[in-house]
């Protein structure tokens, strides 16, 4: 009786710890499923009234916020395209945003390589003032870079905007992609170098394109998050020739006065937004894969 006993506690214990890990599962997968859903409804809420504002006039947004618009049309669009000057701005980023793009991917890849592969004097130190960058406020470095684009007169210029969003994604795409380049296979590379293949040529033919899902996923963190730059632009770019997206609401004050046309106003944050949302959907597979992918230093 005594051996039935025993053998049999191990068993309820076992159960129970079992029943208890279960609940505890639920209650957490519940509180989560909850949180995401009030996410979710806080993001995709104001999002769409913005879309639905977007196809009506002023008077119907003042007259029914929320009602569905009289005429389903896209006047809005063309409105903030053509008179408003929508599409100078679009195009204004997407010129800044794509050089800046290839130019930090470049020298963040370059970079990463060679913190990653390769031991020297001062790696660590350029590792660690690296990750020292990204904990840097943006805001704090305002007024220097202001004197310093104006000494080269770079100020309110496509290319110095560019150098500055270059300056400011660096640190965090070496910082990303270090992991990956870590990872890599030795072997591959010294059997390209047995193969004649030198350092320039074994990193663009061998070891780049075997870094690709890194590649992918910061490429596009760092479109999404130059594309949404705000306070950079507003303080070193004030020539409304060189504006871009996220200065471009502040035209419809300066054009209207007292008057705004908030059917253009919706429809310009629309048509704002709406490349950050195509990437994201687009790309989010691949994002969310290859982000698993890296262990960090």
């Amino acid at each position: 009786m005594t051996t039935i006993a025993t053998t049999a506690a191990p068993a309820t214990i076992g159960r129970n710890r079992s029943h208890r890990s279960t609940t505890g599962d639920k209650v957490v997968a519940g509180v989560s499923h909850t949180l995401l859903s009030i996410w979710t409804i806080t993001v995709i809420v104001p999002f769409a009234w913005t879309l639905l504002c977007s196809f009506k006039t002023t008077s119907e947004i003042f007259a029914s916020p929320f009602g569905l618009p009289a005429q389903w049309n896209f006047d809005n669009y063309v409105k903030a395209w053509s008179d408003v000057g929508i599409g100078k701005y679009f195009f204004n980023t997407v010129v800044v945003v794509g050089c800046a793009l290839v130019l930090v991917m470049l020298l963040g890849a370059m970079l990463a390589y060679a913190l990653a592969r390769f031991k020297f004097l001062g790696n660590r130190l350029i590792y660690n003032t690296m990750l020292a960058a990204m904990t840097f406020p943006v805001f704090l470095s305002i007024v220097p870079l202001f004197f310093v684009l104006s000494g080269f007169g770079l100020l309110s210029t496509k290319p110095g905007l560019i150098l500055v969003y270059v300056a400011f994604a660096l640190p965090f795409t070496m910082f990303f992609l270090y992991s990956f380049f870590r990872q890599l296979p030795q072997d591959v590379y010294e059997a390209a170098k047995i193969d004649g293949a030198g350092e320039w040529r074994a990193f663009f033919s061998v070891m780049l394109p075997m870094a690709s899902p890194g590649m992918a996923s910061v490429a596009i963190l760092n479109f999404l998050g130059l594309w949404n730059q705000f306070l950079l632009p507003v303080v070193l770019n004030a020539n409304p020739e060189n504006y871009v997206l996220s200065q471009a609401m502040s035209v419809f004050q300066s054009k209207a006065g007292y008057s705004v046309d908030f059917g253009a106003l919706f429809a310009a944050v629309v048509m704002t937004v709406l490349p950050v949302f195509i990437v994201y959907i687009v790309f989010q597979r691949k994002l969310e894969g290859s982000v698993s992918q890296g262990t960090f230093r």
